[in-house]
């Protein structure tokens, strides 16, 4: 766990302050909001494969997801979750991800995003698995990035 929180925790914090305001215009900044489990949640991942393996889940409330949706889109804001909503909460994984590639090691691939909705889930990781949750900010209230680096099994 020590190798992800040194290495990797800073690079996270700076990369999600700059994709979300350049990106969309919303200011986000690190906090010691401790996660909670919420009811309504939409997770956002992308998964990443080769010389480092692990996931990115960015996880949102409704509101944030609709606010997000019309920042990024420039539409009016949807009444309900639909295809723009997971699109674009998905986008946003995918370019924290794609900009987290760029300090992992080189050959590192990373997959589409995929969106999960709802609150009565839960994300499991295996007990080797190392994982950092970043709280971050917002005028629309908090929200986390989870990193999770793959424990490699033996042979």
């Amino acid at each position: 766990m020590d190798l992800i929180t040194d290495v990797y925790r800073g690079d996270l914090e700076r990369t999600a302050e700059m994709v979300f305001q350049t990106m969309i215009g919303l200011t986000v900044v690190p906090s010691d909001e401790p996660w909670i489990k919420r009811i309504g949640t939409l997770t956002a991942a992308v998964h990443f494969a080769g010389q480092w393996k692990g996931s990115v889940y960015i996880e949102f409330t409704r509101e944030q997801a609709l606010d997000i949706t019309t920042r990024l889109m420039g539409i009016p804001s949807p009444e309900t979750i639909d295809d723009d909503v997971l699109d674009a909460i998905g986008e946003m994984a995918n370019m924290v991800g794609g900009n987290m590639k760029s300090v992992m090691p080189r050959g590192v691939e990373l997959s589409a995003p995929t969106v999960v909705e709802g609150g009565d889930y839960a994300l499991r990781f295996r007990a080797g698995d190392a994982i950092t949750r970043a709280a971050f900010q917002s005028p629309a209230g908090p929200f986390w990035i989870t990193l999770v680096e793959r424990a490699e099994t033996p042979a």
